[in-house]
């Protein structure tokens, strides 16, 4: 179990400088963007341009904060405006994606899946949840405050873990005229037919 606050991750410029990553966690440590199983990451988007494609990998996307874009598949697969906070949309990952701004930069929250490796699926959430009762994931804040023991977490803190490990749930913590508590839920499971000697035991995300 890995504690994190996005405020503490330095951001890693793209190379067509449009925007940066930060990661948050990736499997396995260290993998390429030919070789890792899951990725998650923040991401900024402040300039127009196209997504990179990767090819058998399942993307999922989620608007945190800005204006939003717009994207559009050159096949005609996709034509979404992203523009509503918290709805995550997925899409293959092998489609060639042209991404356009709806207005001033954007930030989204990014999961990326090796298809016939893992699953699982982003999910904003408002009731309690267990970090570790999932063979790997990630949970971070995306509003109010959530307690852990005796640990208080608020927006763009978080956990990721690579085994499913006991410990006390993240329980959301009432406000008095406070923004709702509201959590950003990925939990991971092998697909069918992985070994369980390929399941991971450490973890670390990034998207464009």
């Amino acid at each position: 179990m890995q504690r994190f606050d996005l405020a503490a991750v330095p951001p890693t410029p793209w190379k067509n400088g449009g925007g940066h990553t930060r990661e948050l966690a990736c499997w396995p440590p260290g993998a390429g963007m030919d070789g890792f199983e899951w990725r998650v990451s923040v991401a900024t988007i402040a300039a127009p341009g196209p997504f990179s494609a990767f090819a058998g990998v399942q993307r999922q996307i989620m608007l945190l904060g800005g204006n939003g874009v717009h994207l559009r598949a050159k096949d005609g697969s996709l034509d979404y405006a992203l523009d509503q906070r918290w709805q995550p949309l997925a899409f293959p990952g092998d489609v060639a994606v042209d991404c356009t701004l709806l207005g001033g930069a954007s930030t989204d929250f990014n999961l990326m899946l090796r298809r016939g490796r893992w699953q699982g699926a982003v999910q904003p959430v408002r009731e309690a949840r267990t970090p570790g009762s999932t063979p790997a994931g990630l949970c971070m804040v995306l509003a109010g405050r959530w307690r852990r023991g005796g640990d208080t977490l608020t927006a763009g803190q978080g956990f990721w873990w690579s085994a499913a490990v006991a410990g006390p749930a993240l329980v959301p913590q009432a406000a008095p005229g406070g923004e709702a508590p509201v959590l950003a839920w990925v939990g991971l499971t092998p697909e069918i037919g992985m070994k369980t000697a390929d399941c991971p035991h450490q973890a670390v995300v990034e998207c464009y």
